[in-house]
């Protein structure tokens, strides 16, 4: 009768390894299913699964941030160009604005200088009448004082006409008119019993008014009561 010997674990741990190596690897072959889920899981939570899909991931980083630097370089260049465009048109508007500030500074200084030229030409006319007049010959023929009348009336005439024309008004007021203070000078008191106090008895030289405006107010002599009246 034989005795089978006894089994005793190997001593020697290499022959171990390489055992259970061969064992892994067997296993692997045998559950490909294995390997196509890690697979699956690694590319579920974004981690590159070999260097190709490393190295996509580093292109598409790299060209996101090429776009967005160029994206913010357009920017900047588009807010230069609009400003250098508002900076010119507020400066064409200065240069505007004070063109036509000099203008009206020159209008308001021609306008003050000249303000009187068309009245000053209206009295040209009356100037060369007084000069006829006073170059009459009064030891000449007869009725030299009658045409010397004639034509200071007709130069009056001409003074009213510029007077008219350029709104000048004359205040002439009439004996017994009441004093107005806003257009008479009451230059003294004289008694009268013809004429009621505090009216005009006599105008000694007229007045005259610009439109509205009050050149040279009417000088009169206004009545009062006669001593020992009341």
């Amino acid at each position: 009768m034989t005795v089978g010997k006894s089994e005793k674990p190997s001593d020697n741990p290499a022959s171990e390894t390489s055992a259970t190596a061969s064992s892994h690897e067997s296993e692997a072959n045998e559950n490909p299913e294995g390997d196509q889920t890690l697979e699956a899981f690694s590319r579920k939570d974004g981690l590159p699964t070999d260097e190709h899909d490393s190295a996509g991931s580093d292109a598409e980083t790299g060209s996101a941030v090429d776009s967005g630097e160029e994206d913010e370089a357009d920017e900047w260049e588009a807010l230069r160009a609009e400003n250098a465009r508002l900076r010119d048109e507020s400066l064409r508007a200065y240069a505007d604005a004070e063109n036509a500030r000099k203008r009206a500074q020159t209008e308001i200084s021609n306008a003050r200088r000249f303000a009187l030229e068309g009245f000053a030409s209206e009295l040209l006319n009356v100037r060369d009448s007084l000069d006829l007049a006073k170059s009459v010959d009064l030891d000449g023929a007869e009725g030299v004082v009658e045409r010397v009348v004639e034509g200071l009336e007709l130069t009056l005439k001409q003074l009213d006409s510029a007077f008219e024309q350029f709104s000048v008004f004359e205040i002439s007021p009439e004996v017994g008119d009441k004093l107005d203070p806003e257009s008479h000078q009451a230059m003294t008191l004289a008694p009268s019993s013809d004429v009621a106090p505090n009216h005009i008895c006599q105008v000694i030289q007229k007045g005259y008014r610009l439109h509205d405006r009050l050149l040279r107010p009417a000088r009169v002599i206004v009545a009062k009561a006669p001593e020992g009246e009341d």
